[in-house]
């Protein structure tokens, strides 16, 4: 998957507050999601995490967005973990199952000898557009913080056409446009 590419609809089973459904990507036309892979439900760093991301989700709400988690595990499994964790059990986002790992191939993180994912974030548009893309070292937790920064600057850049985000841009911060802010400063 690369940025700027349109991500293909998909159909999978999620476990979201008690229930286990299938969702098709393509219901969440017209939102912002972001979509976390990680290796494996009963693990150390996952709950952590999820948890992190679990305390941005009605801002991205607000946004526009959803939060969408997914390993290589089933639904029952994450029911389990739902059931049995204290950080897990205040997830409200959809847990996503990708026991086949056809998922995390098309998006690039299954690690073929393990069986599970690396840990990926992206950021799709309402459009389906990839816009971000961050994928690393399970050993290494993310922040959520920065998940949520990262899609406020996609969806800056989206309804503002021609402008930039500099480096750990903030909402409120100063933007830059191309051609114009370089011809100012010459």
């Amino acid at each position: 998957m690369n940025i700027n590419n349109l991500i293909p609809d998909f159909e999978v089973e999620a476990y979201q507050n008690n229930n286990i459904k299938k969702i098709k990507f393509s219901d969440y036309r017209g939102k912002w999601v972001v979509l976390i892979f990680y290796p494996a439900d009963f693990t150390f760093v996952c709950p952590t995490e999820l948890e992190d991301a679990q305390k941005y989700y009605e801002e991205i709400k607000k946004l526009g967005g959803e939060i969408m988690s997914i390993s290589t595990d089933t639904v029952f499994v994450h029911k389990a973990w739902h059931d049995n964790s204290p950080a897990i059990s205040k997830i409200q986002y959809p847990m996503l199952a990708d026991p086949t790992g056809n998922i995390s191939k098309m998006f690039g993180t299954y690690v073929e000898n393990e069986g599970v994912s690396l840990r990926g974030t992206f950021v799709i548009n309402p459009e389906g557009i990839l816009k971000t893309i961050e994928i690393h070292d399970n050993n290494i937790g993310r922040s959520a913080k920065e998940m949520l920064r990262k899609l406020e600057a996609a969806k800056f850049v989206e309804e503002h056409d021609g402008n930039v985000c500099p480096a750990s841009w903030e909402p409120g911060e100063e933007t830059l446009k191309p051609g114009i802010d370089l011809i100012g400063k010459i």
